[in-house]
């Protein structure tokens, strides 16, 4: 029995119409959570019988993800050099120059060139390039709301909350456990703000990850026999702008982010 290789190798078994019968927003969207294992490829209902008989659906191992991020922003790059950018800037709150088009990525510059080339100031990463660029070419609708709500309650929420706990939550609550100043250098580095205890919780903070994809993170302290406790939350109107793959990437690009500036800064 065939295994998959690689999203781009699922994308090519797709009809490649967009269509959102599978309940994803792009047919790329639904091979990338087919290859972690989110999707079946059964779910998309143009894929021949013949064809879903040969394939092996088993989710892949955390190398071959790396392997699929990979190929997936490659793709997404020639989509990006391909298209106007300078029509694109305004409906997802950028700015066209000189053939650059620039937006803010948690408070820092992030320039994209006709050719698809990325110049910023943050670390330059698959797992954020990715939705930069899905961003780039597919957000725009809404206006953000205000009225915040966790990855579950998404429409495509349901399928990745699990995924998303486990790659993003998770261990950004190891961060904050071990960091206690964390939400001090999240306002500081990257234009982060500090808002109301929503949810009762003890830390309130506003990322904008995306120019019009602001993030929610809320922190409890331990508590007697109680552990910390941290989630993340995002607008209703967030899969306006990213899908729900990207959401998630976004998340973990963020989280290794982090990571990486914990272990350069201790």
């Amino acid at each position: 029995m065939k295994t998959f290789k690689n999203a781009l190798q699922i994308y090519n078994l797709t009809a490649k119409t967009n269509c959102k019968e599978c309940l994803m927003p792009t047919c790329m969207a639904f091979a990338g959570a087919v290859f972690t294992g989110a999707k079946k490829l059964g779910d998309c209902p143009h894929v021949p019988a013949a064809i879903l008989a040969d394939y092996n659906e088993k989710p892949v191992v955390n190398s071959a993800i790396s392997e699929n991020i990979d190929t997936a922003v490659a793709h997404l790059k020639e989509q990006v050099a391909a298209s106007d950018l300078a029509s694109i800037a305004e409906r997802i709150g950028g700015i066209y120059a000189d053939g650059w088009l620039t937006i803010k990525v948690l408070g820092k510059k992030y320039s994209v060139a006709d050719n698809g080339d990325i110049a910023t100031d943050i670390h330059v990463i698959p797992w954020v390039s990715l939705p930069v660029y899905d961003y780039i070419l597919h957000g725009g609708g809404r206006e953000v709301s205000g009225r915040w709500m966790p990855l579950r309650e998404l429409p495509s929420g349901k399928d990745w909350f699990r995924l998303f706990g486990q790659r993003c939550e998770k261990p950004l609550k190891k961060i904050a456990d071990s960091s206690p100043d964390l939400f001090e250098d999240l306002i500081r580095l990257f234009k982060g703000q500090q808002v109301e205890n929503y949810y009762s919780s003890d830390v309130s903070v506003v990322l904008n990850p995306l120019p019009k994809l602001p993030m929610l993170i809320c922190y409890w302290y331990p508590e007697e026999e109680m552990e910390s406790d941290l989630h993340l939350f995002f607008d209703e109107t967030a899969e306006d702008y990213l899908d729900i793959n990207s959401i998630n990437s976004l998340g973990s690009g963020f989280v290794t982010m982090l990571e990486k500036l914990l272990l350069r800064h201790g």
